[in-house]
Parts: structure tokens; C-alpha cells; sequence
């Protein structure tokens, strides 16, 4: 599965851009401020409709302009799939093959996604929050059901909160949000749970590797819910506390992953290199564990991140690039490096317009 052609009108800093991919590597070079980023924010926006930079659609309209589009062809293994996404101020429209699509979530398994950016060494050592948006954003790839159940979740919680900080809420009201709470959480548990140990079993592997047998990765989901049930109850014995704070303080939305090295909490006591070994194992296992679950190999997504990685990990990431689809950006790259790098294309970006280099 790879992507064969963007296109691009008002996307951002580009006008008027299209580009026609090598189906191995992509090298995307720059100065800061150029647009790197956001051509691979509009390859992104190609497999689950949203970017991974900003939750606000208007973001990719270009200033002083009414519309963005970004246009492109997947190669898989159903043939070539054309993927459409118009952003206007009133809305987005999405189309696939030409056809208007009524939800985003009839977008997913068109194509697969694997983003890594310099944000993403932050998953061991930041918030909780990092961590439930890396679970969330690949799970909401393989399983569309899971979009759907995360969706409205996210629905339900934020009407519950609404009502908490009312006056003198009635309790009584909150019975039909706490049984729907109940029911999408218990199922955005349960499916983290199992994600969870599927990403262990392979990111442990690839953590030993790098560390060259010398540490042990051990990733475990962290929950105060285990039944429907639990979740419903725990929810009426909260509630005064909720009203007091003002927002639903159990759930899935405040869930995190227990990350361990050579059984070390490594999100407080880990050192940098092995949070950062960490982080690159765990994306790197969603490569695997895509095709496990889809059998179709992702893209990847590389955002300035080889500045980041010191050689070993630099020599594992080119390792891993072999398989599958790559886009690389960097403000420049070492020829050493270069070297050894999968045959490609190499783009040069500056002021909003890629040119490849023969």
C-alpha cells in the first residue's frame, strides 16, 4: 500500500502543488517554515479524514482564501483508491473514488498511517493524555468500530459535563449519560486492553534489539474500570465530586500506559535514551501490528526525527523503513546517512513549492 500522487490547492502554505511519490522513499528536505510538515499533515489527513497536528479544520484553509483541497491516488491491494478531502468554512467534504462520503469513518482502511515527529519522544515522558492519543489515533485505524465508540464517547462526556457544572444539577438526570458512558467505555477499554498486549509483545522485542539485549520493555494498561458495571457505579458514587469539579473525573479519558524498563517506571525515573528507545519501539510496533490486524503494509511518516535519534537508533529506524512506504523531512541530512537510506525520490521544498531533483 503506498500513495502514488498528492494534490493540493489552498492546503496551508501551497497554492497549487502536485507531486507523484516514489513508492519506497520519499526525502523531503527544507529550512524551517517551508511546508515539510504540512505535506505530510495532508497525507495523513488521507487516511483518517483529521490531521495529527490540530483538531480545527479551518487550520488547513490558507489565509485569506474560502477553500483547501487535497487530492491523491493509493495504490493497495484492491487497486488504485482516489481520496478527496475539500475543506470549506461552513464544513468538510470528503469523497472516495468520487463518491461524497456520509461519515469519516467510511474514510479508514483506504490507506494506513504511521506518524513519527520529534512530539512523539513525548509519549513516555509527558501527560497521560500523549499516551491515550497514541493508543486512540491507531486504533481508530484498524478498527472503525472503535472511531464510532470513541466518537461517541467523547459525545456523551462532553454533554455530561455541560449538565455537572449547571446550578444545583438534578442527579436523576444523569442516569441515561452514566449507562451510555458505561457502555462506550467499558468497549474503549476493553480494546485498549487488547491493543496493549499486542504492543507489547511486539515493541519488547524491538526495545531489546536497539538496547542490544540489555533492557526489557514491559507496557501495561492502566484502568480503575474493569466491568460496565464498576464503571456505572463508580460514576453515581463520584457524582458530588464531579459537580464540585466541574467534569466526569472516571473513565477511560483519564486511563494511561504503565511503561517499564527493567521493571523501572521509565515516565518518571527512565533516562532520556530510554525514553526515547522506548518511544521509537512503540512506534515502530504499530507497523507490525497493522499488518497483523489488516495484513496491508502502512506508510510511514517520518517528521524530523533522524536529528533527534542518536546512530544506533538512527541505524534501527533505516532498518525498518525497508518494507514499507517512507517519508522522511529534515532541514538536511548527513551523507553517511543518505548512503544508507532505500532507493527514492528527493524533494526540496521552500516557500510552499516541491520540486523533485533529478
Amino acid at each position: 500500500m503506498y500513495f502514488k500522487t498528492i494534490s493540493l490547492e489552498n492546503f496551508r502554505n501551497y497554492p497549487d502543488q502536485k507531486l507523484d511519490f516514489h513508492r519506497n522513499l520519499n526525502l523531503i528536505l527544507g529550512q524551517n517554515a517551508q511546508g515539510k510538515t504540512n505535506l505530510l499533515e495532508s497525507l495523513f489527513i488521507m487516511g483518517l479524514g483529521k490531521s495529527f497536528r490540530t483538531n480545527r479544520d479551518a487550520d488547513m484553509i490558507a489565509f485569506g482564501k474560502d477553500f483547501a483541497k487535497a487530492a491523491c491516488v493509493v495504490d493497495g491491494e484492491r487497486g488504485e483508491t482516489g481520496i478527496e478531502v475539500c475543506y470549506q468554512k461552513e464544513g468538510k467534504i470528503i469523497r472516495v473514488n468520487g463518491v461524497k462520503l456520509d461519515r469519516t469513518v467510511d474514510l479508514l482502511e483506504n490507506v494506513y498511517i504511521v506518524v513519527f515527529s520529534p512530539e512523539d519522544l513525548k509519549i513516555i515522558k509527558e501527560g497521560p493524555d500523549h499516551r491515550r492519543r497514541f493508543l486512540d489515533r491507531e486504533l481508530c485505524q484498524i478498527k472503525p468500530v472503535y472511531y464510532s465508540d470513541l466518537g461517541n464517547y467523547k459525545k456523551v462526556l462532553r454533554q455530561r459535563n455541560v449538565l455537572l457544572r449547571e446550578n444545583n444539577p438534578d442527579k436523576n438526570l444523569f442516569s441515561v449519560f452514566d449507562a451510555s458512558l458505561a457502555d462506550y467505555g467499558i468497549r474503549i477499554v476493553n480494546e485498549r486492553k487488547e491493543f496493549t498486549k499486542r504492543l507489547q509483545d511486539i515493541s519488547s522485542k524491538i526495545h531489546w534489539d536497539i538496547s542490544q539485549g540489555k533492557e526489557f520493555l514491559r507496557i501495561s494498561y492502566e484502568t480503575k474500570i474493569e466491568t460496565k458495571d464498576e464503571f456505572r457505579e463508580a460514576l453515581e458514587r463520584n457524582f458530588e465530586s464531579d459537580v464540585y469539579r466541574g467534569f466526569t473525573g472516571t473513565g477511560p479519558h483519564k486511563d494511561d500506559l504503565k511503561i517499564e524498563v527493567n521493571d523501572t517506571d521509565i515516565r518518571t525515573y527512565g533516562s532520556q535514551g530510554q525514553q526515547r528507545t522506548a518511544a521509537l519501539s512503540m512506534k515502530l510496533a504499530e507497523i507490525g501490528l497493522i499488518r497483523q490486524e489488516t495484513g496491508c503494509s502502512a506508510v510511514l511518516l517520518l517528521d524530523d526525527v533522524m536529528s533527534e535519534l542518536d546512530q544506533g537508533r538512527q541505524r534501527y529506524l533505516i532498518e525498518a523503513m525497508k518494507d514499507v512506504q517512507v517519508f522522511l523531512t529534515a532541514t538536511e541530512i548527513d551523507e553517511d546517512v543518505k548512503n544508507r537510506l532505500p532507493e527514492g525520490y528527493e524533494f526540496h521544498i521552500e516557500n510552499g513549492i516541491a520540486k523533485l531533483l533529478t
